[in-house]
């Protein structure tokens, strides 16, 4: 399977945050949509991903107050992703290779939809699954 059959698959829209708007609105927009990452735009363009583990990370620990710190202060800029031809195992190697959990599916520089570590074990263990009992 491909990252493009899976996004299709899942039928999740891209969820996006401004990088002007602050941590606090992240997390209610995340826990809203029970998601663990938020794709940072501006104007269209994928700017950004700010994650849970960003604001662990960056708020808590360096003691700042997520009302008062904006997403662009703490979200990851290099975002690593993938295009829809590639498949879920090259997903998991970039994960571990980069350390992440979610992973933008992008095609012509737009953002199709973004895979979770979640999604891809889920859509591994199923493929074993089958494939043991058949």
């Amino acid at each position: 399977m491909t990252a493009g059959e899976l996004v299709d698959s899942n039928g999740r829209e891209p969820v996006w945050i401004d990088p002007l708007q602050s941590v606090f609105d992240a997390l209610e927009r995340m826990n809203s949509e029970n998601i663990g990452a938020l794709l940072v735009q501006i104007e269209g363009y994928i700017v950004g991903i700010v994650s849970e583990r960003d604001y662990v990370r960056r708020v808590i620990l360096d003691h700042r107050a997520s009302k008062l710190t904006k997403v662009s202060e703490i979200m990851t800029r290099e975002v690593v992703t993938v295009s829809p031809q590639q498949t879920v195992s090259d997903c998991l190697d970039l994960m571990k290779h980069h350390n992440i959990r979610h992973l933008p599916v992008v095609e012509a520089g737009r953002v199709l939809g973004m895979l979770s570590l979640r999604d891809l074990f889920l859509k591994a263990i199923e493929k074993t699954h089958v494939a043991t009992t058949s």
